[in-house]
This record gives C-alpha cells, sequence and structure tokens, in this order.
C-alpha cells in the first residue's frame, strides 16, 4: 500500500533533515507462533498461514491471500511488539514513546481475521508483554473511524485492558463489539464535536482504569476527505486529535505506542501526511531531547 511507502519516507527525512536527538527508524523481527498464539487459535494460525482459507473468509479478509500476505502480516505485530517495549523501556529515559509505522489490525478476532486485518496486533502485544512480566493493565485507545470489533471481543473478558473506541455509528462494522468504552458518533461529526467527544471519553477513561501503557490506534480515516470515514474531521483536527492524546498521557506519565490503522482518501499524500503527524506529535509531546521516536 502506497500510504506505507510513503510515510516511511517522510519518516526518513524528518530523522535525516531535523535530527532530532534519539529518534531512529528500526526493522523489529516478525511475530512468532508462540507470540501470536496468545491472542489467535492454533486452527486459526494454521490455515492463515497455509491458506487453508474458504472463499468466504478471503472474502471477509478483503485480501487475496498470499505467503506474502501473512509475512508482512507478522512484521506489523512484531513492529507493535517492539513500539510497546521501546515506549516502557523509554520511561525513565524521557523517551515514553514509540510508533509502528503499520499496524492497527483492530478487526481481527481469535478465530479468524476481517476488514484488511490477519492479526490483532495490540492485544498480540499486550499478551506478550504481560508473558514477558514487563506489564499488567493497559489501555487501547482507538481513534480509527470503524470500531475495533476485534479487539472488543478479545478483551471482553480481561479486567487488565481497558478498550476505549471512538468511531462512526453508522460505518463498518455492521454488528459492533461492545467495548469497555463505546462513543459511537454521527456521520459528518466535525474537528469540535469530535474532540469534545474525545476529551469526555478520556475522563471516563481515568474514573474507571489506571493503565501502565497505552497503544494509541491513530487512524487516519476519519478525515474529511476518506472514502470510507465518514466523519467531518480537517487534518488539523486530527493533529489537535493526537496531541490531546499524548497531552492526557504525558501528564499521567504514561508511555504510549502508537499504531496508525486506516486511511483511506484518494489523496495519499494526505493520508500519509496524517500518519505522519501522529508519528511526529508523538515525539515532540511525550520526548525530551533525549527522546526517540
Amino acid at each position: 500500500m502506497a500510504k506505507y511507502t510513503r510515510l516511511r519516507e517522510r519518516v526518513a527525512a524528518w530523522l535525516e533533515e531535523d535530527r532530532p536527538p534519539g529518534a531512529a527508524l528500526k526493522r523489529p523481527p516478525a511475530a512468532t507462533d508462540e507470540q501470536l498464539l496468545r491472542a489467535h487459535t492454533p486452527d486459526y494460525l494454521r490455515r492463515i498461514t497455509t491458506g487453508d482459507l474458504t472463499r468466504p473468509e478471503v472474502n471477509r479478509l478483503g485480501f487475496p491471500w498470499s505467503e506474502a500476505l501473512v509475512e508482512r502480516s507478522r512484521r506489523s505485530v512484531g513492529a507493535t511488539i517492539a513500539a510497546c517495549t521501546d515506549a516502557l523501556a523509554g520511561r525513565g529515559a524521557g523517551r515514553p514513546f514509540a510508533a509502528n509505522l503499520a499496524g492497527g489490525t483492530h478487526h481481527a478476532f481469535a478465530d479468524r481475521g476481517e476488514g484488511f486485518c490477519l492479526f490483532n496486533d495490540a492485544v498480540v502485544a499486550l499478551r506478550d508483554l504481560r508473558a514477558r512480566g514487563l506489564i499488567e493493565r493497559a489501555a487501547i485507545v482507538d481513534c480509527d473511524v470503524h470500531q475495533g470489533n476485534g479487539t472488543a471481543a478479545l478483551c471482553a473478558d480481561d479486567p487488565l485492558t481497558f478498550t476505549l473506541s471512538l468511531h462512526g455509528a453508522r460505518n463498518y462494522p455492521g454488528k459492533k463489539e461492545t467495548s469497555d468504552l463505546d462513543v459511537p458518533l454521527p456521520d459528518g461529526t466535525g474537528d469540535d464535536a469530535y474532540l469534545w467527544a474525545l476529551g469526555k471519553a478520556l475522563e471516563e477513561l481515568d474514573r474507571r482504569f489506571a493503565p501502565q501503557l497505552i497503544v494509541y490506534v491513530a487512524g487516519a480515516d476519519p478525515y474529511e476527505h476518506d472514502r470510507l470515514g465518514r466523519l467531518g474531521l480537517s487534518a488539523e483536527g486530527l493533529r489537535e486529535r493526537d496531541r490531546t492524546v499524548y497531552r492526557w498521557a504525558k501528564e499521567r506519565g504514561l508511555p504510549v505506542a502508537a499504531v496508525m490503522a486506516g486511511g483511506y482518501a484518494p489523496d495519499v499524500e494526505a493520508i500519509a501526511g496524517i500518519h505522519f503527524a501522529t508519528v511526529r506529535s508523538g515525539f515532540e509531546t511525550l520526548c525530551e531531547a533525549t527522546g526517540s521516536a
């Protein structure tokens, strides 16, 4: 997908031109079977790895199956694991932020994928962190325009993960799951109404849960020109959305791992720019002079 190439190019150019201290691009390893099985069933992992899928299953994924698709998805999960690990590790050094330049595959369930999502990277990452004794409680703050239905289902019986989803009420998926906190928004919601709803949602999260890490699913698809979005946020509104989440986390001393999630505007440069702003503002808001992204 072209937006990922353009995003990486923008991040690389920023690092080369501005040389923000401590910031670097890294290539993490692909997620292992052991890691993926923390969220997905053995049967699903076997069938998605070998391509033993029915036609309806392939249609539900939205992608034709290939070995390259599976490898890309494993690497995307590995990048979210690495971003979470680096954000946690950076707390004491003034760099509690890291980002996966892809990820946010929140429609993947334990036993199936859908909506362009093979594996649920955020849930795999949090369970891997717990298995390594690095964390207990975490919150997934999902601002993609589509509800994180797979995430909600996977974490329904998990008291250590709080799931918050701001999404279009009438958008995909047709059947919503139940997050710990769902904020459905009407079509056409613009900057002011969205930012008000986000602020209220973060206040509610504060009242109900005390996370040690935030996974921020920062979709670019609430953008007013997105083909699949149906909301009305401007590019500046999306930047303020990102800053709102980051400032909230900073005030509470919480590390943040950001993942990019959706973005489907015809203008690929616009989508890459929105994703890049998510990465850069996370670094600038959360990291001190010696920090990293």
